[in-house]
Parts: structure tokens; C-alpha cells; sequence
């Protein structure tokens, strides 16, 4: 292979790599572990296999609902070179839509392969669980519908990236829906729709103009600090559902991550849609990822 030949190869392969959204496949993959946790906490075995499995499927499906979401936002024009996010592969010419609608077609096809032992061990419950995660994952900006124009992206988050993800991987394990599953998937979710929460309110002067009606374009932007207040706080008060009937550690140990939560919305507060949201976004993906790993680490330990 030549010199000019293995540029052009790596440069490709730096193109998926930015197109796929790096930062984001930890939104699939804290659900899976709070879960595990979970597991552990309520006196279960671990089957691993399952919570890779899962972890797996759901990375595919963030990858591939990542890829559509790319091409199509550029194909209805909300992607242009005043874009102020990170940049996009197919708005900048890097990769061709039709590549990326590819790309997040097989992503979808790896992600049911995963899915099968998730199927075989859970039963028709998580076929159907897996069957409408592959459509959300779609329809969030492509079909007649897309929930990402409706305004109902956020919606999606938290049931997708919180309450199924969370509930779907303890039910794999035990074969129950328990109240503390479905505590914990929404404080999972909560945290997983601040990034978007933040991403739309960056977003939303853009927005407004290809009639992308996010809630931050719907109701303004007041309203969006408010949802990022409201999203940011509420899974610390619900930690008193673990102080009460689980762990106090529980409760206590994803305070820590306070001082981010801080930062994260003083700077949402006094701070117009700009480019600076990116590092608010960066803050909200730090504080998902602390958050969920401290409460599964609280939640297997005796305290």
C-alpha cells in the first residue's frame, strides 16, 4: 500500500471514529453497570455474559442512532457550517450520508446479534424491549416523525438510556421489575438527558431556523435552564430511596460529585447558547459517568 493510499485509509478511519461520538457510548454503558451493581446489592449472582452482552447492544445501538442522526440532521439542513457543536463528518464532506446511513444500519444488525442470548435468557419481554430500542434509536431524527424535531428526544433519553437500560439489564438477571431497578433507571436517565438537554439549548438559535422544535426552541431558553436544573438535581434526591431502604452510602457517595454539578450550572445559567456549552456538555457527560459509578460502587458495598 502506498504512502498517499494508507493517508487516505487512516484518514477514513479517523472520519467513522469522530462519526461514531466517542464521548457519548458511556450514556449506553453506566446503565449496564448501575444495573450489575444493583444485581450484586439485592443478593443476586452476576451472570457476566449478560451485562456484556448488554453493554455491547446498547453501545451498538448509541453508535448507530449516532451515524443517523449525523447523515439526517445534514440531510434537513440542521447540521450547516455555523454549526457551533462538535463537528459532523457528513457536513463537512468527510463521509457521504449514504455511507453513514450504512454504517448505522449494520450497527443496528450487530447490536440484534447481541440481542439474541439477551432474548433467549430474558424471553419475549426483551425481544420487545430490543425491537422498540432499534426503532427509537431511528426514529429519534429519521422517519415521518422524528422525535428529536418533536421535542421529544429527551423523553427517549430517559426511557432508553435510564429506565429500559437499567431495568431491562436487572430483569435479565433475576427476572424481576422492582422499584429499586426502576429508581435507579431514572436517576441513570435523568443524568443521560442532561447532555442533550445542554446539546439542544446550545443549539436551539440554530435550531429555530430548520424548524427542529427541541423543548429549548418550544418553551425558550429560561425553560431549558430550568429542565437542566431540574434533570441535574433530581437524581440526588432521590437518593433517599436508598438511604431508606438500602445503602446510605447510596445516597451519600455520588455527592461528591457536587463541585461539577455546581460549575456545570452556574456556567448553564450565565452563559448564552455558544460554543461554550460544548465544555458544559463535557461537564454533563463527567457528571453522568462519576455519578453512575459512584452509585454502583455505593450499592455494593455494606454501608
Amino acid at each position: 500500500m502506498t504512502e498517499l493510499a494508507m493517508a487516505r485509509q487512516s484518514s477514513k478511519l479517523k472520519s467513522w471514529f469522530l462519526a461514531l461520538r466517542p464521548k457519548t457510548l458511556t450514556a449506553a454503558l453506566i446503565p449496564v453497570i448501575v444495573a450489575t451493581a444493583l444485581v450484586k446489592a439485592q443478593g443476586w449472582p452476576i451472570l457476566w455474559w449478560v451485562s456484556i452482552c448488554a453493554a455491547l447492544s446498547a453501545i451498538f445501538i448509541q453508535i448507530g442512532t449516532n451515524f443517523f442522526n449525523d447523515a439526517i440532521d445534514f440531510q434537513k439542513g440542521a447540521d450547516t457550517e455555523t454549526r457551533t457543536g462538535p463537528m459532523r463528518v457528513t457536513q463537512n464532506g468527510l463521509l457521504s450520508s449514504r455511507q453513514v446511513m450504512i454504517g448505522g444500519a449494520i450497527c443496528f444488525a450487530i447490536a440484534a446479534l447481541f440481542g439474541v442470548p439477551l432474548a433467549v435468557q430474558g424471553g419475549w419481554p426483551i425481544v420487545v424491549i430490543g425491537l422498540i430500542s432499534l426503532f427509537l434509536g431511528y426514529v429519534y431524527t429519521g422517519g415521518p416523525f422524528p422525535l428529536a424535531y418533536l421535542g421529544l428526544g429527551d423523553a427517549f433519553v430517559i426511557l432508553f438510556f435510564g429506565v429500559i437500560a437499567v431495568m431491562g439489564t436487572f430483569y435479565l438477571h433475576t427476572h424481576l421489575i422492582t422499584m429499586a431497578s426502576f429508581v435507579a433507571g431514572l436517576q441513570v436517565g435523568f443524568l443521560a438527558t442532561v447532555l442533550i438537554a445542554v446539546n439542544n439549548l446550545r443549539d436551539a438559535p440554530q435550531d429555530v431556523l430548520v424548524c427542529k422544535r427541541t423543548l429549548a426552541v418550544r418553551f425558550g431558553i429560561t425553560f431549558a435552564r430550568i429542565e437542566i436544573l431540574v434533570l441535574t438535581i433530581a437524581p440526588f434526591v432521590m437518593g433517599l430511596y436508598w438511604a431508606k431502604t438500602t445503602s446510605m452510602a447510596a445516597a451519600i457517595y455520588p455527592f461528591f460529585t457536587m463541585p461539577l454539578v455546581r460549575r456545570l450550572l452556574t456556567g448553564v445559567f450565565v452563559t448564552e447558547p455558544s460554543p461554550a456549552y460544548n465544555r458544559f456538555l463535557a461537564m454533563a457527560a463527567a457528571i453522568h459517568i462519576l455519578f453512575g459509578c459512584l452509585l454502583a460502587f455505593a450499592l455494593c458495598s455494606r454501608w
